[in-house]
């Protein structure tokens, strides 16, 4: 393994499976031993909440750390992270418009999904032209899977205070990229799923309904008024490994809209 610099740009809502138990997927940049961006990478898997508090590296953070190439993976973005040698080094702040972040972030800048595609990658961030409309899907299935539930039964033995709930919504965006191709896309980004959760615990509403039914109109005003009307939007878009043409959100970057 060798040691390099990693900007952290967005972190995935932790999933589940039997393989490795509760995971994220990180998603960040490379950076030279000057800071400068590199490519895109894909940190998996990792036991986020399970890591030491010191190595929970924040969004937007600079870290060192032990990584190799994940060769079960065949896209070239992705990694391993050797857990124990992670160091976070600072924090990128908002200062000038988050002048700093896009410093390092926009130099990789794709023109579409289908530009990523063509370039042979599987991350990247793209700045749609239109954003036709903010979405939310009801999943399905409320609860975790059986077998799912069996694992973090199994976590809570040795971590009783680790709570992971299944959210029981898919929040996302319709929108038309600059090559002219309409897109609907789902968001996993960990910071809007949070947000959701954070405002059901917090509300003072009685019942579990009314509970999510807060939480939701202050996610939609969160993605539809306040993002559509008030950030630049960007996506730091991402596929999936057995479906490397499905693209979803990962990650939103959304510094203040300049107006002129």
């Amino acid at each position: 393994m060798e040691r390099r610099k990693i900007l952290i740009a967005t972190k995935t809502y932790p999933s589940i499976s039997t393989k490795y138990q509760e995971t994220v997927c990180t998603a960040g940049v490379l950076l030279d031993d000057e800071e400068k961006p590199v490519q895109w990478i894909r940190i998996y898997p990792i036991r986020f909440r399970q890591l030491d508090f010191d190595k929970r590296y924040p969004r937007w953070s600079i870290i060192s750390a032990k990584i190799e190439r994940n060769e079960k993976d065949y896209r070239e973005e992705s990694f391993r992270i050797d857990d124990s040698s992670i160091e976070v080094i600072r924090k990128i702040d908002t200062r000038k418009n988050w002048e700093e972040r896009k410093a390092l972030v926009m130099p990789l800048e794709f023109k579409s999904i289908q530009d990523i595609k063509e370039q042979g990658k599987s991350l990247g961030i793209i700045k749609p032209q239109i954003i036709k409309k903010y979405f939310c899907k009801k999943e399905i299935e409320r609860e975790w899977k059986p077998k799912q539930q069996t694992i973090l039964d199994q976590m809570d033995l040795f971590e009783p205070s680790v709570q992971l709930d299944k959210i029981p919504y898919k929040f996302g965006y319709e929108f038309i990229s600059p090559d002219g191709k309409k897109h609907s896309c789902t968001i996993n980004d960990w910071e809007i799923q949070q947000l959701y959760r954070n405002c059901r615990d917090r509300s003072n509403e009685t019942s579990m309904e009314n509970k999510e039914k807060e939480a939701l109109e202050k996610v939609r005003q969160k993605l539809e008024d306040e993002f559509l009307s008030k950030k630049d939007l960007y996506f730091i878009m991402g596929n999936l490994k057995n479906h490397k043409n499905s693209f979803m959100i990962i990650g939103i970057f959304y510094p203040p809209l300049i107006k002129m």
